[in-house]
């Protein structure tokens, strides 16, 4: 019994595309019967049945190139045609050729009883010279090829096999038949190794491993046949297979596998322009969820819900590390949580529900520095340690100056505020007489250091700490943000700017004006001089300046190393042991004495260090001391 599904189905599978590559195709007359063999669409691999070697493999890898081989060896195995000789004497001869005529006018040519080709064999089995015999079978010979012919370029593959066997038997030295049969023979193999390539593919080995994949089975094909049709849309086939798998992947927004499934497609067929315009589509695709997820995080980041920006941005980098715009909207949702969507050095003003604008603040950046003076410094004072690292996380807004004359008079009148001096009546100036401060009655915040009416500009003095947590508390409540005392952390953080020498501006005396501070070349109203001042130095002010007198510093405030000193919101304590490192203020309830920080226009140069501290009765008023105000973001 003949192999009928290696025969019939397996080689004639792929026949018709095959045979496309030879000059061939085109489909059977339709008024020919056409078997089951040949009815199996084509790119489609039969299934394996107990007698295919696919099923048969223990391994069950019948890719194997092994394996592959036994396969076109296997359908090489086909049963040998064998003439049905009828014995034929001398004497009968004349009526065996007149029945191969009938039979070969009957269309018996080569198969069922008493074919004509049979008969022919016959006579010439007793009489090899008998020329109609000889005639008969050459013309049967030259038919069958041509018909055979005809099966393979109809794709009737298995009836072209069965044919080549008929005339390799009869007229095996014929060059047509020659000719014939090796046609057949390269069919037999190509079929056999297009229907594996699809068993590859069918398996998910595509392009790989190497050397066992779909792929490297059609380029295969193609070297021997560059033109063959069916490795050809084979090739074309896993390409387009992997290209519409990875479309799918983009559109379910799974793109790691749509990369990798592109670049499996660009493995089919290496600069094929459909993986080129299948890669700029899904491009395209991720461009558009990049921009469509990009405005959703904008949004979030509006709305002050970071928490679902930050997951947006997580996806926006999933479709794209390298999306347009991810690195600024990274730096805007950044920006959103720690700067409250603002910018370091951006400078700010609120506005006042009862009319015109809060202080002028300037936003610090976060960081981290050294608090304290370490044990060397020169004129160190025991409360400036230990030193150590504080980090600021929580941005802030600082006031770009002290708070002034002026801003203060707005607070009062719209409060209806009584400031300490007001309550005491009186607080301490400078007695320019006797060259010293003294207490003199019917001083207030609206005085300057001397005692006389001060100017709107000018940094407030004569407030107490209560009067500057009042101020704050107030602003509160007229913007609706809130508003407070830096803590003693942040104060020094904004005054050293980034330094961390034991002036602002350095090591030693300062060279050029930097700040209001006390110099050999101040005078007073009088003439007087400073007695402890920086060698050589002058501002030309004695007594408090103007607020912005002076040169911003890196973070862009005013007046931070001179001027006035300034209350802070911490508790006194006598060292840094146990302070946060946080930044935020070290306050504990009911404490007696208020922190104060910064050099005033009135300090000895030990006390413009950087880590310079004092401290006094939330209630003390003097014409060195006022204050500025932080914002939180």
């Amino acid at each position: 019994m003949r192999n009928e599904f290696l025969r019939g189905i397996l080689l004639s599978v792929m026949a018709a595309t095959w045979l496309a590559g030879c000059g061939g195709g085109g489909e059977a007359p339709k008024d020919q019967a056409q078997g089951p063999a040949e009815q199996v669409p084509a790119g489609e691999a039969p299934p394996a049945t107990a007698e295919s070697p696919a099923a048969t493999d223990p391994a069950g890898d019948s890719s194997a190139p092994e394996l592959r081989k036994r396969l076109v060896d296997s359908t090489a195995a086909e049963e040998e045609w064998v003439p049905e000789l009828v014995p034929t004497p001398l004497d009968s001869t004349a009526e065996t050729l007149r029945r191969a005529s009938e039979a070969l006018a009957a269309g018996r040519v080569e198969q069922g009883d008493n074919n004509a080709l049979s008969l022919y064999l016959s006579v010439l089995s007793t009489d090899p010279e008998n020329a109609e015999a000889k005639a008969g079978v050459d013309k049967i010979v030259a038919d069958l090829v041509a018909k055979g012919e005809q099966h393979l370029t109809q794709g009737r593959f298995s009836e072209a096999s069965r044919l080549a066997q008929v005339v390799s038997k009869v007229r095996a030295d014929d060059p047509a038949v020659q000719a014939f049969k090796a046609k057949v023979d390269a069919g037999r193999e190509v079929g056999t190794l297009l229907v594996e390539a699809q068993r590859l593919a069918a398996a998910g080995k595509v392009v790989a491993p190497e050397g066992d994949n779909a792929a490297e089975v059609y380029r295969g094909i193609l070297r021997k046949d560059a033109q063959n049709a069916a490795a050809l849309q084979g090739l074309a086939k896993l390409e387009s297979d992997l290209l519409a798998q990875a479309g799918a992947a983009a559109q379910a927004g799974n793109y790691a596998e749509a990369d990798r499934l592109l670049a499996d497609a660009g493995k089919v067929r290496p600069g094929s322009q459909d993986v080129q315009n299948a890669a700029t589509r899904i491009v395209e695709m991720r461009s558009g969820r990049t921009s469509e997820l990009a405005q959703q995080a904008n949004a979030a980041i509006d709305a002050k819900d970071f928490d679902r920006a930050a997951e947006l941005l997580r996806q926006i980098e999933q479709v794209s590390a390298q999306a347009q715009g991810i690195d600024e909207l990274r730096a805007r949702l950044e920006s959103a949580r720690v700067y409250a969507s603002l910018k370091p050095g951006q400078s700010l003003r609120d506005d006042l529900s009862s009319g015109g604008k809060g202080p002028e603040l300037v936003v610090l950046p976060v960081g981290s520095f050294r608090m304290g003076s370490p044990d060397n410094e020169a004129d160190r004072k025991a409360n400036e340690g230990p030193q150590r690292t504080v980090t600021i996380n929580k941005a802030f807004a600082m006031g770009r100056a002290e708070i002034t004359v002026d801003e203060f008079r707005v607070f009062v009148r719209a409060a209806g505020y009584t400031p300490s001096s007001k309550q005491s009546g009186s607080s301490t100036i400078y007695d320019e007489k006797s060259g010293s401060m003294i207490e003199k009655r019917g001083v207030s915040w609206e005085h300057d250091h001397a005692g006389e009416r001060a100017e709107g500009l000018l940094p407030v003095i004569h407030v107490s700490w209560n009067d500057a947590a009042a101020y704050a508390d107030w602003l509160s409540k007229q913007t609706g943000k809130r508003y407070r005392l830096p803590s003693e952390a942040e104060f020094e953080y904004a005054l050293r700017a980034g330094s961390q020498s034991r002036y602002p501006w350095g090591d030693g005396n300062p060279t050029r004006v930097v700040a209001n501070l006390t110099g050999d070349k101040d005078r007073s109203a009088t003439r007087r001089n400073w007695v402890n001042a920086f060698p050589d130095y002058g501002d030309g002010h004695w007594g408090p300046a103007a607020v912005r007198s002076f040169e911003p510093n890196r973070f862009g405030l005013h007046d931070l190393a001179g001027n006035v000193s300034e209350w802070v919101e911490d508790c006194w304590h006598d060292n840094y042991q146990r302070a946060p490192s946080d930044g935020t203020a070290w306050v504990n309830p009911g404490c007696g004495r208020r922190v104060i920080r910064g050099g005033s226009w009135a300090s000895a140069p030990d006390q413009a260090r950087s880590a310079f501290r004092l401290n006094a009765a939330p209630t003390t008023t003097n014409p060195r001391l006022g204050f500025r105000v932080v914002r939180d973001l």
